[in-house]
């Protein structure tokens, strides 16, 4: 499998490919809509975790692009309560359904790796305790 843009289909008229960068975006924007996944990691350049932005919506998305198939990997950040096997398995699910509908491309494989778990309401969980500890 090749990282370049790959001849996906011949017509009359030319040719159409599609660029792994439309399928990193793809694959990102179908994990950040399940339920429970609170952003994407870098973890494979920089290590560090880091939420989805506008800015950037491959981050933490490799992608393998083949004449017909495709292979994702995705690194991303769980929110705390979430059972993360669940979490994992829709997140293939949803990537796939999502590139293969798309595009076309038959995908072979979809990789999840939870780099951390947020803590949603860390923050308020602290102030909640400090005002109780003053009411009693």
């Amino acid at each position: 499998m090749s990282t370049l843009p790959t001849e996906f289909e011949r017509t009359d008229i030319g040719e159409i490919q599609i660029a792994p960068e439309v399928i990193e975006v793809i694959a990102g924007l179908a994990t950040v809509e399940v339920k429970g996944v609170a952003g994407m990691s870098g973890g494979f350049a920089g290590g560090f975790a880091e939420l989805l932005g506008r800015k950037n919506l491959s981050k933490g998305v490799k992608v393998e692009v083949g004449q017909r198939e495709a292979a994702v990997d995705v690194s991303v950040i769980i929110e705390y309560g979430y059972r993360l096997p669940q979490v994992a398995t829709e997140i293939q699910q949803n990537v796939k359904r999502s590139i293969e509908n798309m595009t076309g491309l038959n995908v072979n494989e979809v990789n999840v790796h939870i780099h951390d778990v947020q803590f949603k309401n860390a923050e308020k969980v602290e102030e909640i305790d400090v005002n109780t500890q003053r009411v009693k």
